[in-house]
């Protein structure tokens, strides 16, 4: 028996049947000129990456456990030194101690920002959980509460910025400006670091001394160049998503400007102690080494995506991105307009995961958002969204959101399995596999 057929055997007992299978196939071999660019781009990041650390000496000892008060970690401080270089930053923190990417948004806005000032979105609504932050949805403790106004600017009808809209928004209080790389869980593009640079170049010409904030998660390692290059002052993001690695158990970044990120620190800790304390609890080898994996990582993740949505688009489902189009982070969604067929790929995703593949996703009130969510993921490290998982508000219309795979292999088999589960459940026009 060759290759091609022992494979087709071994997904066969995971229970992937001909027709999915053969589907697939197809479907990958239309890819490949694809994949070989992602590689080519995952190559020059894992260049960047091993330069920084090179530079900075990373050496046996950063990998040492520092406790209590985490006074001299040299890893800790070593660590940060290699995020500022290898994100073009002046300064970083990065730490265990932040425990989630809107936790390190939050951070970077409450530190960042004095009551009386305003915060402008030019890039329509935040991520749902950023709305209780910002007090858009009454919180204790939010922005409004200590007297930060907000203001957004919605993008027009086709994705672009409304340029004139953001002229007129922008006056003597707005001190800093967010702009969400990723869509969150919306239907509009991701923006690119091109695109970035020419809104942040347009920010600055009006008031040059506004903070520009990127909202950097899901996108780091996706291109060659991150937004500080593009002009961004500060760039924040979750290391249990792709700068991570898959390694990382908890933690996010903060890199920019040294007076922004030394504000951070103040905030995350405490006012005239800043960057100097903060243990590192044992866990810096597996940030360290998740970084050095995090551009493989995130190119098995883009692979997974694309092939989702050359799959669904085949099969006449709105996806997007397209399969073809080009791509800023690592989040395909797929429409289905209908709950059943959304629950049905969550089914797929968690059947396909190494950990709880034998648990049914169901919808639940999850914190921060204001519909009932289905999530599929059966991580090594929860919540990781660099592994393998979906999810998505169980509303009209109706989308879920795929990301992350550690190996393409496990992406590929995460994908072929929702299928299977469409199939199963006659939720697919089989005549369009043919």
């Amino acid at each position: 028996m060759n290759y091609g057929e022992n494979l087709k055997k071994q997904y066969e007992r995971l229970g992937i049947c001909k027709d999915v299978y053969e589907f697939g196939c197809r479907i990958e071999e239309r890819l490949k000129e694809r994949f070989l660019a992602l590689d080519q781009t995952a190559e020059f990041n894992q260049m960047k990456v091993i330069a920084a650390m090179q530079k900075k000496k990373v050496s046996a000892e950063c990998f040492q456990q520092s406790s209590g008060y985490g006074y001299n970690d040299f890893g800790r401080d070593t660590l940060e030194a290699v995020y500022a270089e290898c994100f073009c930053g002046e300064d970083a923190l990065v730490r265990p101690q932040i425990t989630c990417g809107t936790h390190a948004l939050a951070l970077a806005l409450m530190s960042n920002l004095r009551p009386g000032d305003e915060l402008l979105s030019p890039v329509g609504k935040p991520y749902d959980t950023l709305e209780s932050v910002i007090g858009i949805r009454p919180a204790k403790g939010s922005l409004a509460e200590y007297g930060i106004t907000y203001r957004q600017v919605d993008l027009k009808e086709d994705g672009s910025f409304d340029y004139e809209g953001i002229r007129r928004a922008i006056h003597e209080k707005t001190k800093l400006v967010t702009i969400q790389r990723s869509k969150g869980y919306a239907v509009r593009p991701t923006l690119s670091v091109a695109r970035i640079k020419e809104l942040i170049s347009f920010i600055k010409q009006i008031k040059p001394d506004v903070i520009c904030m990127t909202d950097n998660c899901y996108g780091e390692f996706v291109e060659e160049s991150e937004p500080l290059e593009a002009g961004a002052d500060l760039i924040v993001g979750s290391l249990i998503k792709n700068p991570g690695g898959g390694l990382a158990p908890i933690g996010g970044y903060i890199v920019g400007k040294k007076e922004c990120v030394e504000n951070a620190a103040f905030r995350l800790t405490s006012p005239g102690l800043g960057k100097e304390v903060g243990a590192s609890l044992g866990i810096m080898q597996s940030f360290y080494q998740g970084l050095f994996l995090a551009p493989t990582v995130v190119n098995a993740a883009l692979k997974g995506a694309i092939f989702a949505a050359g799959i669904y688009e085949q099969l006449g489902f709105d996806v997007f991105p397209g399969a073809a189009e080009s791509r800023h982070d690592i989040i395909q969604s797929v429409t289905f307009h209908h709950p059943k067929a959304m629950r049905a790929f969550c089914e797929g995703i968690q059947a396909a995961a190494p950990v709880d593949s034998y648990v049914t996703p169901e919808p639940w009130a999850m914190p921060g958002y204001d519909s009932d969510v289905i999530m599929a993921a059966g991580a090594f490290v929860q919540g990781s969204s660099i592994e393998l998982s979906a999810d998505g508000p169980l509303k009209e219309p109706y989308s879920v959101y795929f990301q992350g795979g550690l190996t393409y292999p496990h992406a590929k088999f995460g994908i072929l399995m929702s299928l299977q589960k469409l199939y199963e459940q006659n939720l697919v026009n089989k005549d369009r596999m043919c």
